[in-house]
């Protein structure tokens, strides 16, 4: 009979690509549009303004998308 080996365990990122669940991009961008949302319009609360809502919203899915991109990116290779 033939004797057979365990399997052998496999690296978590085997290829160049960084590896992720999406949930975590789309988590990202969710929250930043509502965290700086609501601090927008906290801020429009206090100072009677309607504009930095609007601003608010749009810097949270800048940072939200930046903070996708920081987390997924491929790691740096180093060329010495």
């Amino acid at each position: 009979m033939a004797q057979q080996k365990p399997p052998t365990a496999h690296p978590a990122n085997t290829s160049d690509q960084p590896q992720g669940d999406p949930w975590h991009a789309f988590g990202y961008i969710v929250a930043g549009v509502f965290v700086y949302g609501a601090l927008g319009w906290g801020l429009d609360r206090w100072l009677g303004t309607t504009y930095l809502v609007a601003i608010g919203i749009l810097l949270g899915a800048v940072f939200g998308i930046y903070m996708t991109w920081a987390r997924f990116r491929p790691p740096p290779t180093d060329q010495k």
